[in-house]
């Protein structure tokens, strides 16, 4: 079993925000399976095969900065190890429709990240950042910036990227870690 998740905040004023994109690739990975509650994990999810892998894809419901809840209770429910856990997020310090995969050393400032780490008690974890800089970021809070939605010339390079980590978290389901960062970085 994989654990696969995607980083965002509930509600429809969140829903196509830069802070989302973890949710927009785990929608795009559910094809059309239903997402279901789960409350005592405080998340929707769905288990699904893909690549003849067993898979859970996992959507906190709490707000970003809680996101670790979610993830601890779905890792201790299934059994898994580090090298099960796979996290989609944006990262506000790579330019708009970059993505980077592989396993980082620290949270890179990201609270939802944090989160994760400090309830899950390690970080070796794979993960798939997505770009959301833009020329306008440094010129207001990160607060603000991230729970703001795409302008139109950013939404083309951001449907592109979410394609691509949905193409690199397929690749990484079934490929050395190696191959996917060589593909995709």
């Amino acid at each position: 079993m994989k654990l696969i998740i995607g980083l965002g905040n509930p509600g429809k004023k969140y829903e196509k925000t830069r802070h989302n994109v973890g949710w927009l690739v785990l929608d795009l990975l559910a094809e059309n399976d239903k997402w279901q509650e789960s409350k005592k994990a405080k998340a929707f999810e769905i288990k699904k095969e893909i690549n003849d892998e067993q898979i859970e894809l996992l959507k906190p419901a709490t707000y970003m900065n809680e996101s670790g809840f979610s993830a601890a209770y779905a890792f201790k429910k299934h059994n898994l190890t580090p090298n099960d856990v796979m996290l989609v997020y944006d990262d506000i310090d790579l330019p708009v429709g970059t993505i980077r995969v592989g396993k980082f050393d620290s949270a890179g400032g990201h609270k939802g990240v944090q989160s994760i780490i400090d309830h899950l008690k390690f970080n070796n974890f794979i993960r798939f950042r997505i770009g959301i800089k833009n020329n306008v970021t440094d010129k207001q809070p990160t607060e603000k910036f991230v729970l703001q939605k795409f302008g139109l010339i950013e939404k083309r390079e951001i449907n592109k990227a979410l394609q691509k980590t949905v193409e690199a978290i397929k690749l990484a389901l079934k490929e050395p870690l190696g191959e996917v960062m060589n593909k995709y970085n």
